[in-house]
């Protein structure tokens, strides 16, 4: 064997050994390096967890969301005639009594008084002795400023006519006045829309209107009836139109809430008062404030007042008969303030402002017509009539049935449940007094604008009729 084969033979044991050597030492390695991130990651983590939430959001901000992604609204500029010349001339727009102190400060009349004790001193200013036909001129007020108006009619999706049609019809509604005296605003304000480019576009399907009075007060078939027939006349009927009490089998009709007395100022009098309301101690059962209609036969107002007045103390009743529920006393709230319950029957038509002074108070409302508010105001009452009222059929009562036994089955913790949403949706049923709006919370105003703006957008689907 050669010399230098025996030193191969030697030698090449050895560099196997060395590989063998470093391939045992690979996995140890890998272990380390594993372990060195894992270390890192935790580092990492607990870094992360000592900067303050806060800080962190600034890394990462929320895209910005558009807030007219339902469309934009373009006001129109009308003649004087139809809004301001009825300001001016407040004195005239009632037979009996001049409208001007109930129509000042854009529409929310005159400052209430005699609430200290009544609700939170901070919150007094915020109250004002509204006038439950001063919807048109709030809601001109506060879409002159909408941050979604826009000065450009191409762009709009839907077009707002500040007309007040029903300050325009109030004064006549009475007295000796023609058909003629009580239709003519309303021929007027149409042949002027008519005219109008934007209009003739859709044939109305995108405007909308304000008609501070119930709808019946439009509705007159014939001569001889109640109102105007504006409702009824050519160029109407495709008009969105906001209402404070609807025809339920109208699409364009849409009931939004009655004015009441509350107006917050910001978020905070929203919370303070919701707060308030919440935690309010309640001594009666139940309340109601009406007035008896003694020429009508069988009157269910009256029936509801001996029920009342026979509960043993469970019940507080206001007799409106006299004065006692006029705009500037405060007897009704007080009432309200102070009853787990509140009794809502029907008014002179089926809704009543009553519904929305209960609810702001924090009461729990009790009807006994479905067309009181349940077909009314589905954009601004929960889904579950349930959760937040009552509901006795009128017939019931009138075939004796207990209001109060039938209110007393209701163990503290569902009345407590049920005021909870009551409260829970006071911002809907009340409009902010600032004309921009509140910082953050939605009012009824803005949740009525919402729901027209997206009744517009659907409109542009497919199958619309005007498309």
């Amino acid at each position: 064997m050669p010399p230098n084969s025996s030193s191969a033979a030697i030698y090449s044991p050895k560099k196997t050994n060395s590989s063998s050597t470093s391939l045992l030492l690979q996995p140890f390695s890998f272990l380390w390096l594993l372990l060195f991130i894992v270390s890192l990651q935790v580092t990492i983590l607990f870094m992360a967890r000592a900067v303050p939430f806060y800080n962190r959001r600034t890394h990462f901000p929320n895209p910005v969301s558009d807030p007219c992604s339902s469309g934009r609204i373009f006001v129109y500029s009308l003649p004087p005639v139809f809004n301001q010349e009825l300001l001016d001339n407040c004195h005239e727009l009632d037979p009996w009594n001049s409208r001007c102190e109930a129509l000042s400060n854009g529409g929310l009349g005159r400052k209430a008084t005699g609430l200290s004790g009544v609700v939170p001193e901070e919150l007094i200013p915020a109250w004002y002795w509204t006038d439950q036909f001063a919807m048109e001129v709030i809601y001109h007020n506060r879409i002159l400023n909408h941050k979604c108006r826009t000065m450009e009619p191409d762009s709009a999706t839907a077009f707002y006519i500040p007309f007040y049609a029903g300050l325009a019809v109030g004064k006549y509604l009475w007295s000796n006045y023609t058909t003629k005296d009580r239709d003519r605003y309303c021929e007027m304000i149409l042949d002027w829309v008519r005219d109008q480019p934007y209009w003739n576009r859709s044939d109305g399907w995108d405007h909308f209107t304000t008609m501070g009075r119930i709808t019946w007060d439009f509705r007159r078939s014939k001569n001889e009836d109640w109102g105007s027939r504006c409702i009824y006349m050519p160029g109407m009927r495709n008009i969105t139109r906001l209402l404070i009490e609807r025809n339920p089998w109208d699409y364009f009709d849409v009931g939004v809430p009655y004015p009441s007395g509350f107006h917050p100022r910001s978020d905070s009098d929203i919370f303070q008062w919701q707060h308030f309301v919440r935690n309010r101690q309640r001594d009666t059962l139940f309340c109601f404030a009406g007035a008896p209609r003694g020429a009508v036969k069988n009157d269910f107002r009256g029936l509801l007042l001996n029920q009342c007045m026979n509960a043993s103390g469970l019940c507080r009743a206001v007799d409106c008969a006299g004065t006692r529920c006029s705009n500037g006393t405060s007897a009704i709230l007080e009432t309200f303030l102070d009853s787990d319950f509140c009794l809502q029957p029907r008014g002179d038509s089926f809704t009543r402002r009553s519904i929305f002074d209960c609810m702001v108070a924090g009461s729990i409302p009790v009807f006994f017509w479905h067309r009181t508010a349940y077909l009314q105001y589905q954009w601004f009452l929960p889904n579950d009539p349930k959760s937040y009222s009552v509901f006795i059929h009128r017939d019931e009562v009138k075939n004796g049935t207990s209001i109060q036994s039938v209110l007393q089955r209701y163990s503290r913790e569902e009345v407590k449940k049920m005021r909870e949403k009551v409260i829970e949706f006071i911002p809907k049923l009340i409009y902010a007094k600032p004309e921009n709006g509140l910082e953050s919370i939605k009012d009824a105003f803005d949740v009525a604008i919402d729901g027209v703006l997206k009744r517009n957008k659907e409109h542009e689907q497919p199958g619309y009729k005007w498309k």
